[in-house]
């Protein structure tokens, strides 16, 4: 009984981030969050990046971001922190980032679609899940959670969709970290689960210096996750899967809040949103 429970809740876990992501991925992928940035002055993309996902933290430090970020480089977050926020305030970016991921979502879902009130109900759904987890030891979430829930629906929507990525991150940095994968690790494990090799040109780490990524490939196969040719060993996806499970297993608090029915109605009125989202490649 216990383990199909478990088996449960870590499936609604995996189905909401798969609902969820391509909401959240407007941030990254499409044009209007990079204009508003850049017209409050970054210079860069990673400026960007960096000072908008970071202001609810406040200003701390770069090693603070890296800690809560963990899956950057080391020096990577110090490029851009705390120079990001010198001229340009963290909150400005923060509205920034909602203005533009909204003005995606509008754009990309349609006039129909974005003032559906099968979106605005999912957008209240979402919402009642994202501020009802617990934030201890969850450090971006606790952060999302400490800014205004927006009151516009689409606003609403990204809003609360980006605490339950940060929610889940939080719980999959902690994972990773019982695992004993680090950051860089932990993109080679992702990119041979994507059946990208050599894994060290994924394109989130083939820019790092061929040294350092030879030292993570060489801790890899010193530990037995892959081998010498760089390809999963047993282990090695085994030790991934571990991961992604109690990633999903951590992921669950949230949905505590909504009942069964209104579980359903949620999945039922982002299914729509999400199939436009991804068709478009959320940009």
């Amino acid at each position: 009984m216990g383990n199909t429970r478990l088996h449960q809740t870590t499936h609604l876990a995996r189905r909401m981030f798969e609902l969820l992501e391509p909401i959240c991925l407007v941030t990254f992928l499409a044009d209007e969050c990079d204009q508003e940035l850049a017209a409050l002055g970054h210079r860069t993309y990673w400026d960007g990046y960096f000072a908008s996902r970071a202001a609810p933290l406040g200003r701390v430090p770069a090693q603070v971001v890296h800690a809560a970020f963990y899956n950057f480089a080391e020096g990577e977050a110090a490029r851009h922190i705390p120079s990001a926020w010198e001229t340009i305030a963290p909150e400005a970016s923060v509205a920034a980032r909602e203005r533009g991921s909204a003005a995606s979502l509008r754009r990309i879902l349609g006039e129909e679609l974005a003032g559906s009130p099968g979106l605005a109900r999912a957008a209240d759904l979402t919402t009642k899940a994202a501020t009802s987890a617990p934030t201890e030891g969850r450090v971006m979430y606790a952060g999302m959670r400490s800014l205004a829930v927006p009151s516009d629906p689409v606003a609403r929507l990204w809003h609360s969709a980006t605490m339950l990525r940060e929610h889940r991150g939080d719980g999959h940095i902690a994972a990773l970290v019982g695992a004993r994968i680090g950051g860089t690790e932990a993109h080679v494990l992702a990119a041979l689960e994507q059946g990208i090799h050599p894994p060290e040109s994924f394109g989130r780490i083939h820019h790092l210096p061929k040294e350092r990524l030879g030292a993570v490939m060489d801790g890899l196969r010193q530990r037995g996750l892959v081998d010498t040719d760089g390809h999963f060993t047993d282990a090695g996806r085994a030790t991934r899967q571990r991961v992604e499970t109690l990633t999903d297993e951590l992921a669950t608090p949230p949905y505590d809040a909504l009942t069964p029915a209104e579980l359903d109605e949620l999945i039922s009125g982002l299914e729509p949103v999400t199939a436009t989202l991804v068709t478009a490649g959320s940009r």
